[in-house]
């Protein structure tokens, strides 16, 4: 076998994390918080991480602005593992609020991501080493033409011998007609779907975590993994009439930045080594667990 095993596709930027917080200041005021962290992010960008932590080989394609941003950013990546498309313009920046329990929300400037481009991912893409080798797409709602696109990436990643995983993240425009209909067509593509409660309730349109989970379940293909990521309370997958679930192990959780990204990476790591699901899905929801509960992060499972 040559090449890496797990090729990853998809956003990159600035993550400014800062917390804790005890619900929202009133307007006009100012609040002290005890710690603030500049560190690489986004969704795929986690996913690298991640991978560099346990030790695993991977390549990894996205784009960053020709500011100094983005030249930080490539930084701290492993530059055997990346192939990086440098955009003139700024390098998008995600500012994280982190709320006391873990809880977090984001604030994202447009940036790069607005720019990036299918093309440029499509001129990248190499043939898949072996059989079991998997190539995900994350972020692409971040990224208007590479959400456009991405059916096609899908499809020519099949063509070169990739099975593909997708993780799409939430739309900034929510869940209408359009990204439903781009929702639909990805996940009629890829072979995993690598998806938290939210997104699932939003894609189906139900209240309820199993009721959505079952609905999405019964419109898989038989050779279809799908996967949710229940947050404090673990994961749980859907293959044909198998299901499986982990629980998450108890931890102090310093900040749940990223937290499904390492669970992806860990889960789609242990599938390409012929783990099954039960324990794909642990070793899944155990690294992502030692991520959240230390400082700086560390991807050693407990």
């Amino acid at each position: 076998m040559t090449g890496p095993d797990i090729l990853l596709l998809g956003n990159a930027n600035v993550d400014l994390v800062l917390g804790e917080i005890d619900g929202w200041p009133a307007i006009g005021t100012e609040i002290m918080v005890e710690r603030s962290e500049m560190r690489p992010g986004g969704s795929a960008g986690n996913m690298a991480l991640a991978l560099t932590g346990m030790g695993l080989p991977y390549l990894f394609v996205a784009s960053t602005g020709d500011d100094p941003n983005g030249a930080w950013l490539r930084s701290q990546f492993d530059a055997r593992s990346c192939r990086w498309i440098v955009d003139e313009g700024q390098t998008t920046v995600t500012v994280g609020i982190v709320h006391k329990g873990g809880d977090r929300v984001f604030f994202t400037t447009p940036g790069h991501l607005q720019t990036a481009r299918t093309q440029d991912l499509l001129d990248a893409l190499p043939k898949a080493p072996h059989e079991r080798a998997i190539a995900a797409i994350a972020g692409g709602y971040l990224m208007p033409d590479v959400a456009a696109g991405t059916g096609r990436l899908l499809r020519e990643l099949a063509a070169r011998g990739w099975r593909t995983a997708i993780d799409p993240g939430w739309p900034p425009s929510g869940w209408n007609a359009t990204t439903l209909g781009q929702m639909s067509e990805w996940l009629g593509l890829a072979d995993f779907a690598l998806l938290n409660a939210e997104e699932l309730k939003g894609i189906t349109g139900a209240d309820d975590v199993d009721r959505a989970a079952s609905l999405l379940a019964q419109r898989s293909r038989p050779s279809q993994t799908l996967v949710v990521k229940t947050g404090p309370e673990g994961a749980r997958a859907y293959r044909a009439d198998q299901h499986a679930t982990a629980a998450a192990p108890e931890v102090r959780v310093i900040d749940t930045v990223g937290a499904g990204d390492t669970f992806n990476a860990a889960f789609l790591t242990a599938w390409v080594r012929g783990d099954g699901l039960d324990e794909a899905l642990s070793f899944g929801v155990d690294t992502a667990a030692r991520a959240i509960s230390t400082f700086p992060r560390r991807y050693d499972t407990l």
